[in-house]
């Protein structure tokens, strides 16, 4: 008897716990993104922070300024942390740094002080692939990823998805396609679209797509549950 007690209980829990359970995945899927975006700013804000104030003098810290006024005001002992003036100092110096970097002498000191570190074996190599990577990244170009494309890939007749870098430089154009244009493509994985294959197509080869990069990395990403929709971009086609 306990048995069919069970039994017939058993659906009306299942239901209540389903809903209990969708309405909780709903909450995680709308405060995750927030929440994560807050404390990863908050957390990049203060590392920026311990890293560029130590570098300030005392009295130059608008933080501790303000408790010096506070104190001197009030009479009594406070403590204050203003959260984000390391990140301030760090724009306004590394703007200082671009904007001298662009004139002559600093194009002429960067040059003495790359070739006495290129003379330098260990700290060669750490330079130069500090400098490739923040080059890469940082880039002011239009020409970085700038379409989404369809590729035959790994094979003929499957299809992939991938991203147009460039156009194919160098000695790999050269010697590929017997001379033929060649367009370099970044083919990314799923579910995380940061890797991914560096591959070389024939141009003729290519599809290029209508839908934006953005779109085109939901899909990937997504798995190929959101696609994209001109029209609606929260319905699929």
């Amino acid at each position: 008897m306990s048995e069919l007690f069970d039994e017939e209980k058993s659906p009306r829990k299942t239901g209540r716990f389903a809903g209990l359970r969708s309405s909780f995945l709903t909450g995680i899927v709308v405060i995750a993104p927030i929440g994560l975006t807050i404390w990863l700013v908050w957390t990049v804000i203060g590392w920026i922070d311990g890293v560029v104030l130590p570098f300030v003098p005392d009295r130059w810290q608008p933080d501790l300024a303000l408790v010096r006024y506070l104190e001197e005001k009030t009479g009594q002992d406070l403590s204050v942390n203003l959260r984000g003036v390391g990140v301030v100092i760090f724009l306004i110096f590394t703007t200082l740094v671009g904007w001298i970097a662009k004139g002559f002498l600093g194009r002429s000191f960067l040059r003495w002080a790359e070739g006495l570190v290129n003379r330098t074996p260990v700290v060669r190599s750490i330079y130069n692939g500090a400098k490739q990577i923040a080059e890469t990244v940082f880039a002011q170009n239009d020409t970085s990823f700038d379409k989404a494309c369809l590729v035959e890939y790994p094979r003929k007749g499957i299809w992939a998805i991938g991203f147009i870098s460039t156009s194919t430089k160098g000695e790999v154009a050269a010697k590929g396609n017997n001379g033929a244009p060649m367009t370099s493509v970044f083919v990314p994985t799923t579910p995380n679209p940061t890797s991914g294959f560096l591959l070389f197509f024939p141009t003729d080869d290519i599809i290029e797509l209508d839908m934006s990069v953005e779109d085109a990395a939901k899909l990937v990403i997504s798995a190929g549950l959101v696609y994209p929709n001109k029209d609606n971009p929260s319905e699929p086609v």
